[in-house]
């Protein structure tokens, strides 16, 4: 008689994000992201982001009912109880103010916070709402930021951010605001030929690098990435390896992009694509 085993439970990687209708982002890169990596992903739903494609891909932006989002989070968290939740695209004050709410009635061993402060499609003034209600309600909550240039900028208070040691003393001034690690990236948009990343823990600075591949944005890097170091906390992962694994993903998803109708294209991750990267990713400390 064959004995069977049980496989060991995978480690439970949740995430609360918009979905972005042509798959490149948002919670469908989310969910992606963490099978690749291995770890058992599930979702909360915040919104729908689509396009016009008769009207130059402009942003169709619709929020989910606070409600129905309270009702996903209780029953994600009472099926799974997860200990390490990304927080991805909110989009308007209710939305975050239900988000808060409900991630306060739990315990978390990691929130990694994408703190997208910029909701395309919605009015200024509306979008100004969200920016303060982000940082008010959810940042207090974090654990773990990953702000890209502009929104590291803007965290941060600083006119300009033009160089890595602009993106070092962002990360500085944000972790003052009270993450325990904030993961500043560069990206392409800053000068040099190299794609740089910064990590923060309130004592030493890691930069993360590897070679820029072309000088536009693809679709999806910020919300892989971000995922990434979430699945990897998610499986017990240090916080600088977790960093490493992540932008060692982004690389190749990057390499590997998918181009399409859209006039984007947009990252493309397979379970495996992080090792083939390796060797691209240059880690330093200071």
């Amino acid at each position: 008689m064959t004995e069977t085993t049980t496989p060991p439970a995978p480690a439970l990687a949740y995430v609360i994000a918009g979905s972005e209708a042509t798959g490149g982002a948002g919670i469908q890169a989310d969910l992606k992201t963490f099978q690749a990596l291995g770890a058992y992903g599930f979702g909360t739903l915040t919104c729908i982001v689509s396009f016009d494609p008769k009207n130059a891909w402009g942003h169709r932006f619709v929020p989910v009912d606070p409600q129905v989002i309270a009702d996903q989070i209780e029953v994600a968290v009472a099926a799974h109880a997860p200990e390490v939740v990304k927080i991805g695209m909110l989009g308007t004050p209710a939305t975050i103010e239900t988000v808060a709410d409900s991630l306060t009635q739990h315990t978390w061993r990691h929130v990694v916070l994408d703190p997208v402060l910029i909701c395309k499609g919605q009015e200024p003034g509306a979008a100004l709402d969200t920016d303060n209600a982000l940082k008010d309600r959810i940042l207090p909550l974090a654990t773990v930021v990953t702000p890209n240039v502009f929104e590291a900028r803007t965290l941060a208070g600083m006119e300009r951010l033009q160089s890595v040691d602009d993106l070092i003393e962002a990360a500085r001034r944000i972790h003052a605001l009270g993450p325990a690690y904030v993961i500043a990236k560069g990206g392409v948009e800053l000068e040099g030929p190299d794609a740089v990343d910064v990590l923060y823990d309130g004592t030493q600075t890691t930069v993360v690098s590897t070679p820029k591949i072309g000088q536009e944005r693809v679709s999806g890097a910020g919300c892989t990435f971000a995922a990434a170091v979430t699945a990897e906390l998610a499986k017990g992962t240090e916080i600088t390896e977790a960093v490493r694994v992540a932008k060692q993903l982004v690389t190749q998803g990057i390499l590997d992009r998918l181009a399409s109708h859209a006039p984007f294209d947009a990252v493309r991750i397979v379970a495996g694509s992080e090792r083939a990267a390796a060797d691209l990713v240059q880690v330093r400390t200071h």
